[in-house]
């Protein structure tokens, strides 16, 4: 397993802890979604798993390793990359000078690397010197995606990726990260509320309630079990 997290407990507010209880496994190369309603914890998850936010109890362990308590960059370093909600883009920055970000602290990481993403990504070769911020909102998802990987971490932690991107460009990310996940044993763990998106990117699904992981499915199942998605996000 590349992903481990037992008996994880975690909140934004001291003895206030909105996990209770998590266990998670992830195998290397698997896609995983990681759904429920809004305020369950889902974000904190991911940001707990990137080092942003501290446990009251519990451990994670990556590629064999612990890394809880650990400083982000140090995670990082590791193989471990984040996309937040939101994307958050330096919109006066280029193209290039953003995904230039990616690869601080990576000396070995140069021209090579921005090459790969440009195979995966092409409209962001086409529009390297443009600003980020004049690019529309599927192009800078596409972009702060392309600045996770151009790190060529192991792990890729997204968090809602489909948030206000059209459906298109929606089918276009998780087909690219499905060729790059193959390609590359890519480890993917994706929050997202799209169905759509999740059945297109995952293979497995974990739906999490009440601070803990209440139920888990195979993506196929989705569809022949609508319930399930009707249960867990009101849909």
């Amino acid at each position: 397993m590349i992903l481990e997290i037992s008996d994880f407990h975690a909140g934004y507010i001291r003895d206030a802890n909105v996990l209770q209880g998590v266990d998670l496994s992830v195998r290397a190369g698997e896609r995983l979604a990681i759904m429920g309603r809004n305020g369950m914890g889902k974000t904190l998850l991911v940001k707990s798993i990137m080092g942003l936010v501290r446990p009251s109890a519990g451990a994670i362990r990556f590629d064999g390793m612990a890394i809880t308590g650990m400083p982000t960059h140090r995670i990082s370093n590791l193989g471990v990359a984040y996309v937040p909600q939101g994307r958050e883009i330096f919109a006066d920055f280029t193209v290039l000078e953003n995904l230039r970000l990616g690869i601080i602290g990576k000396p070995a990481l140069r021209s090579e690397s921005f090459d790969q993403v440009f195979e995966w990504f092409p409209i962001l070769a086409e529009r390297k010197s443009q600003r980020a911020g004049t690019m529309s909102g599927g192009q800078m998802q596409q972009l702060a995606i392309a600045r996770a990987l151009v790190g060529r971490p192991k792990l890729l932690l997204l968090d809602e990726p489909s948030e206000g991107i059209q459906p298109s460009i929606v089918h276009e990310i998780a087909v690219t990260l499905n060729r790059i996940s193959a390609d590359e044993a890519l480890t993917v763990v994706v929050i997202e509320q799209n169905v759509e998106m999740v059945e297109r990117l995952s293979e497995r699904v974990l739906f999490l309630e009440n601070g803990r992981i209440a139920e888990q499915a195979n993506v196929h199942d989705l569809s022949e079990d609508p319930s399930v998605i009707e249960r867990y996000l009101g849909v």
